[in-house]
């Protein structure tokens, strides 16, 4: 036999496989790279749902992930403990700076969005306002939070103008009340005022160069006659308003002219007690002492003192037998 043909050997004159023909990796199916799914230059995934990582000196980042709070996080390989990334701690912290932050803005928001919603239903901004003084007592006090709607909207169907305004005229005739009392509350704002608008009742409705003498409550004026009053006859179509703790007519007093249709901004619809007094005590027009003192005299009605007056002519609180009376302009200021 020529050598060129015989077999290869070992050492040992043992025949020496061709590796091709062994079938050692045959046996198993797959060979070692196949075995681990990678090769020696490629990370390992990392074992929470396909997040890719990358390594940089015993420090791993890990990034995305199927888990949607698997957010960047940081993992020390030499320790193996994860530190998680600064918006994962600021969703899930339950102390600290980041839990205040996230606190905060979450009731930012959550004032934000009921803002929003309540000004869709209003149709004005800000659609509150808080009530500045004893004027609308008892039917609105110091510090009541006042929700308002833009004038027309929520009319009732005795309010048959623009405005939707139900004066207190047209109210005892309908039965229609809002406040305690007959007609509508309304928010205006006359020309050239500097101060907070002003938050009274409709009292009924006069046209331009109307001699109203006839029509007003001598109660709520002084007068003997039109040429004594105060705009009469009226300078301008407007309402005539009238605070429900004070003595005279809006008008009668030199507050304002008859309240024409563009004054007005707004329509009271809704009071929420104290809450106003958030707004006031932030711009210094309140105390805290303030509301405390308000609290303790509204619990005194329970010991049989009332303070709620009649329109007897002099509007006005009753406490222990003691009635006084309030002259103001009812202002309000927007929440």
């Amino acid at each position: 036999m020529d050598p060129e043909d015989r077999p290869a050997t070992s050492g040992n004159d043992s025949p020496v496989d061709d590796p091709a023909d062994s079938g050692a990796d045959t046996e198993t199916g797959i060979d070692s790279d196949t075995e681990t799914g990678i090769d020696s230059d490629t990370d390992y995934p990392a074992d929470d749902g396909g997040v890719e990582t990358t390594d940089d000196g015993g420090v791993k980042t890990e990034m995305g992930g199927e888990d949607p709070d698997a957010d960047i996080r940081t993992v020390n390989t030499r320790s193996g403990e994860r530190d998680p990334g600064l918006l994962y701690r600021f969703r899930h912290d339950m102390e600290g700076p980041l839990m205040w932050l996230r606190e905060m803005l979450s009731s930012v928001a959550i004032v934000l969005l009921i803002g929003l919603i309540l000004f869709a239903v209003s149709g004005v901004w800000p659609p509150m306002v808080a009530v500045e003084s004893a004027s609308m007592e008892p039917n609105m006090k110091t510090g009541d939070l006042v929700f308002v709607t833009e004038p027309g909207r929520l009319a009732p169907d005795v309010g048959d103008n623009d405005l939707g305004v139900v004066t207190h005229e047209v109210g005892e005739e309908s039965g229609y009340r809002t406040f305690g009392d007959y007609g509508s509350v309304v928010i205006y704002q006359p020309p050239g005022r500097q101060a907070s608008p002003i938050i009274h009742r409709a009292m009924f409705h006069v046209e331009e160069g109307e001699n109203w003498y006839d029509r007003a409550d001598d109660r709520y004026h002084n007068a003997d006659d039109c040429a004594e009053l105060r705009n009469c006859p009226a300078p301008h179509a407007g309402f005539v308003t009238l605070g429900d703790n004070n003595r005279q007519y809006d008008q009668a007093n030199g507050l304002a002219e008859p309240v024409a249709a563009e004054w007005v901004t707004g329509v009271a619809r809704v009071r929420v007690p104290y809450l106003g007094y958030v707004r006031l005590i932030t711009t210094g027009q309140a105390e805290v002492s303030d509301v405390l003192g308000t609290v303790v005299v509204s619990s005194t009605t329970d010991t049989g003192i009332e303070g709620i007056p009649e329109r007897d002519g002099v509007h006005g609180t009753e406490t222990g037998g003691v009635r006084t009376s309030v002259e103001g302009s009812g202002s309000a200021v927007a929440v």
